[in-house]
């Protein structure tokens, strides 16, 4: 059963988010609309400006552990790749921090002033830079929400293609992994979802897109060949209009045998990780994760992945 805080935020993210977003279509107003509400880092927790790889970011670390040690992050924001930043989703980069990740978060560039492959080509470019400063892929995992949680995936494909030994695994919460809008939850969900109207979806995505096939698989994983990734956990929420993004998702990534768990909370709010505050499903949420990943770090180190 879904906590009352779920319900009482779905009916503010209605208020807030989904009310102000309906027939907007400068990307300007979208962003201020989809920025969330500022978060207060505990002093228990490090916030470090960064740049690996030539791509800006922050490092985010638990002050009393020995950072060095502990096993990397690579989180990669969401915000429909034209909105947010590392700093708007350190919610859930301390969260992970607390778990003891020594957690990355990239800024990579935002469209319209950068579409699509530069997302791509910055969250590589700071996977690359993890390795170039000597951090094992065996130690290091992604992580990524919405537009975060596709990137995620394009990530390990790109890599992939590219001869690079991939990281451990990943977690996914409610990625966006098809920018051509064909799920029929954008349909079925469209009144129930807190944050998004559906035929939205399809016009936000020329944001990054520009000119782009929108079934190119670097833009959306859920048209590409899977095989050869690590293990993915998928968390979303059953009113989500971008349900089918993950369910799909994880139907094709188990038939070219990747293991992969897939869970659907109910009433929750897309995104609702990013309220670990207020919400008991976000906290328990970014707990299982951590779970998951630290299991996967425990394990033998994979073979190399070409």
């Amino acid at each position: 059963m879904a906590s009352w805080q779920a319900r009482l935020a779905v009916q503010i993210v209605k208020w807030r988010v989904k009310r102000k977003l309906l027939g907007v279509r400068d990307y300007r107003v979208a962003r201020k609309i989809l920025r969330p509400d500022p978060y207060t880092v505990p002093a228990t927790v490090r916030v470090s400006p960064s740049k690996v790889g030539g791509v800006p970011g922050e490092w985010v670390e638990a002050i009393q552990t020995n950072s060095n040690a502990n096993p990397v992050l690579l989180y990669l924001h969401g915000g429909g790749y034209f909105a947010c930043s590392a700093e708007s989703h350190r919610a859930i980069t301390v969260s992970f921090a607390r778990e003891g990740f020594k957690v990355l978060a990239p800024d990579y560039r935002l469209a319209p002033e950068d579409q699509f492959p530069a997302a791509v080509d910055d969250a590589v470019a700071a996977y690359r830079g993890l390795l170039s400063g000597g951090h094992s892929p065996e130690r290091i995992v992604v992580g990524g929400d919405s537009a975060g949680g596709g990137l995620a995936v394009a990530l390990l494909l790109a890599l992939r293609e590219a001869g690079v030994r991939l990281p451990s695994g990943a977690a996914l919460f409610s990625p966006w992994t098809d920018l051509a809008a064909t799920g029929e939850s954008i349909r079925t969900n469209a009144d129930r979802c807190a944050m998004f109207h559906g035929p939205s979806i399809g016009y936000s995505a020329r944001y990054y897109l520009g000119e782009a096939d929108p079934r190119t698989p670097l833009a959306s994983p859920l048209y590409a060949d899977l095989t050869g990734l690590p293990p993915l956990l998928i968390h979303v929420g059953a009113d989500e209009i971008l349900l089918d993004d993950s369910t799909r998702l994880a139907e094709r990534a188990r038939a070219a045998g990747v293991k992969t768990e897939l869970k659907i909370w109910p009433v929750v709010p897309h995104a609702w990780q990013l309220a670990a505050g207020k919400i008991p499903e976000a906290r328990q949420s970014l707990r299982e994760s951590a779970a998951f990943l630290l299991a996967l770090l425990s394990q033998e180190p994979p073979g190399k992945v070409a």
